[in-house]
């Protein structure tokens, strides 16, 4: 996975009107209770689908040849809204599996989009396996929701933005992390220009857990934020790149990430799932230091909730 790559995937989007080119909104540290220079907010919650999912997933299907059966993938949701809003945009059929911790409103959108839904397992892994076995049958073009190099290029796309945007790389970009495709993009694209830090909830440390085993591992996951990182393990790609493009692993806890996602609610009006609110709780609850001098960029990185959950 390298620059060439996420470059060859932003020119397979410009060919289609797609993909978004979504905010960049750079605001005063103050403002976040911060003492930085900059806070950048890249509002990817405005992308196709909701999320940053759909640029993987759209250069997934562009980059391969679609069979008759269509596309299927597993998700906790987002991937799968991703790939069912870009089969649908490519007018292919599209299956996805999802556990049993996906929330309804995931699920009623994606039958919203058209795509066939198949409910099963407690969590990501199990419904993976379930899908494995139906592409088998099938022959339908897998979409993975991380752990693919078209996947993790078109993922990348997202920071050859911000730096487009921002007239040059920031000093950091803070990146929630399930399976880790989109912190890979981040990472491959950036390399040690940026300095990109890796955000998991407590309860579902995929990256961290490896870090310490010094090996991916299979990980308990569960949490306000399971339902978009509840990968089980970090995928092969992510861990590669993150090894070494990324010095910084950290961990969150359930609370702060659910008042950082309250906050964003209510003193900017934004709505967003809990797994976007990882950046802003590292820097309130002081888990990231920035420096004085540092110009730090959020990935919100998706939209897909409840509304009633914000109440």
């Amino acid at each position: 996975m390298n620059r060439d790559e996420i470059a060859a995937a932003a020119g397979r989007f410009e060919a289609r009107e797609f993909i978004r080119r979504t905010p960049l909104w750079k605001l005063p540290g103050a403002t976040f209770g911060v003492e930085c220079a900059e806070v950048w907010l890249k509002l990817e919650q405005f992308q196709v689908g909701g999320s940053f999912k759909a640029r993987g997933m759209l250069n997934r299907l562009l980059a391969n040849s679609i069979p008759p059966s269509g596309v299927t993938v597993a998700s906790g949701g987002n991937a799968g809204i991703a790939t069912a809003a870009a089969a649908k945009a490519l007018g292919v059929k599209c299956e996805v599996f999802v556990p049993t911790v996906s929330s309804p409103m995931k699920q009623a959108k994606l039958r919203e989009l058209g795509a066939e839904v198949v409910v099963t397992g407690a969590v990501y892994a199990e419904a993976l396996e379930a899908c494995l076995a139906r592409q088998a049958q099938t022959g339908a073009l897998l979409t993975h929701a991380y752990d693919q190099p078209e996947v993790v290029a078109g993922a990348g796309t997202l920071a050859r933005e911000i730096e487009e945007q921002g007239s040059g790389a920031p000093d950091s970009v803070l990146v929630s992390v399930g399976g880790g495709g989109l912190i890979a993009g981040i990472a491959a694209w950036f390399e040690e220009r940026a300095r990109v830090v890796a955000l998991e909830p407590e309860l579902a440390p995929t990256l961290h857990s490896a870090r310490q085993a010094g090996e991916p591992v299979d990980v308990a996951v569960s949490g306000v934020a399971a339902d978009s990182l509840g990968a089980r393990r970090i995928g092969a790609i992510a861990w590669d790149i993150t090894q070494r493009h990324v010095a910084n692993s950290l961990v969150l806890p359930d609370l702060a990430i659910r008042d950082a996602q309250l906050w964003l609610w209510k003193q900017m009006k934004i709505a967003v799932e809990p797994a976007a609110a990882l950046g802003l709780a590292a820097l309130q609850t002081g888990v990231y230091h920035p420096r004085a001098d540092e110009k730090v960029c959020l990935v919100i990185c998706g939209a897909n909730l409840d509304p009633a959950t914000l109440a």
